[in-house]
């Protein structure tokens, strides 16, 4: 699987920065448009029906392709290889402002966690058409102000002269555990406590690419 020669265009600097991350990881990708193109099943239908209209399905960002398993047994005959799973990743591109304590200290912002719920219907749409063997993830990028201190962030990077920090959680988990934050604008999100409960990382031990 390859990695990417050319960086794909993308319109907001998030998308760009965590492009840039996979690469510099190592960890193999497909863009949205090049994904649809080469792995959408034959006939899946790209509209949402219902009250007679059908409507286009919103795009996610990125496929990430688990890495293959396998290695020797305890006879020292190769197993089969198995692949983990394949992730649908929709980026969420957050501003993490810069918080000071009283004495100067480093505080630790919220982190936003909202999506619409355009974002999590088009997801489940994407990830049955796909089907057995692709997770689709919300991965939050937070654009910060300045560097994270250390402790506070599993995964942070530098891009493009802009620092970054990642949290990634799975569809099912935010489904499962959203709250209505906004009838009017369909906009949800995870408590506090939930987000730091199920947020993984993306590279690394016990992160959702691995």
């Amino acid at each position: 699987m390859w990695y990417g020669v050319v960086m794909a265009q993308r319109r907001h600097h998030y998308e760009s920065a965590f492009e840039g991350y996979l690469r510099e990881q190592r960890v193999p990708y497909m863009a949205i448009n090049e994904a649809k193109r080469a792995l959408l099943p034959a006939g899946a239908r790209l509209a949402l029906e219902g009250g007679g209209e059908s409507e286009a399905i919103k795009n996610f960002d990125f496929v990430v392709y688990g890495e293959e398993t396998g290695g020797f047994d305890e006879d020292g005959m190769e197993r089969e290889g198995a692949v983990s799973e394949n992730l649908l990743v929709e980026v969420k591109g957050r501003r993490l402002p810069r918080l000071r304590l009283a004495d100067g200290s480093p505080a630790k912002a919220r982190l936003e966690s909202w999506v619409t719920m355009d974002d999590v219907e088009a997801l489940r749409v994407w990830e049955g058409l796909f089907g057995d063997g692709y997770t689709g993830v919300f991965v939050f990028v937070y654009w910060c102000d300045d560097v994270p201190p250390d402790g506070l962030f599993a995964e942070v990077f530098e891009h493009r002269g802009r620092w970054y920090t990642l949290r990634a959680v799975t569809l099912a988990d935010y489904e499962t555990h959203m709250k209505v934050r906004s009838p009017k604008w369909r906009t949800v999100n995870l408590s506090s406590g939930d987000f730091e409960r199920l947020w993984r990382g993306f590279c690394g031990a016990g992160a959702v690419c691995i």
